[in-house]
């Protein structure tokens, strides 16, 4: 389940040593891109107050939106299992696709032809400039998982998804698993 070497569409799961950070502390994120130039992701696992129809009143959907990340939280961002119904979507892996005809989907969704397990709206995403991200990673920021549920991930329940990865480290990781988000509140 661990790998060694990154590529787009793995799970980076927060050490539990990064208790605190509020941007990651208990975050799952979906590596989007990973090259030579940086890596972008995105926080699958953070849902926001708000729903697609809060932001964009047009569609009328309630699809639940999520924090992608610190970086440009002004800008939505989507991901989904459907590129036969959105073009110039860009595949991160395993029938996940990134962004795409943003009109047409806006339509699709108001149609009824794409559903909550299709798609995953972002406010902002997760980026790391050239060789960041293994410097965190030798730090233990992350851990590098495999995504064992491929695109199936996009309709994924998110209220235990890092406990859920935690405990399937095992070991050391066990006792962090029940441990409170906020260890001030223990």
């Amino acid at each position: 389940m661990i790998s060694e070497k990154l590529k787009k569409g793995q799970l980076l799961v927060a050490e539990p040593s990064i208790i605190g950070d509020l941007s990651f502390n208990r975050s799952v994120i979906l590596l989007a891109d990973h090259n030579d130039d940086g890596s972008i992701g995105f926080i699958i696992n953070k849902p926001l107050r708000y729903t697609i129809n809060d932001l964009i009143p047009e569609i009328e959907a309630s699809f639940k939106i999520y924090n992608g990340g610190p970086v440009e939280q002004d800008n939505l961002y989507f991901i989904h299992n459907i590129p036969e119904l959105i073009p110039n979507s860009i595949e991160i892996s395993s029938g996940i696709y990134w962004g795409g005809d943003f009109e047409l989907t806006k339509n699709l969704i108001n149609e009824g032809k794409i559903k909550k397990d299709n798609i995953r709206f972002f406010l902002g995403y997760t980026g790391w400039d050239a060789e960041q991200l293994e410097v965190e990673m030798l730090s233990n920021s992350w851990i590098v998982a495999e995504n064992l549920y491929q695109n199936k991930i996009i309709g994924k329940s998110t209220a235990d998804f890092w406990k859920e990865k935690i405990l399937e480290l095992g070991g050391d990781y066990l006792i962090w698993s029940n441990a409170p988000e906020n260890p001030l509140l223990n």
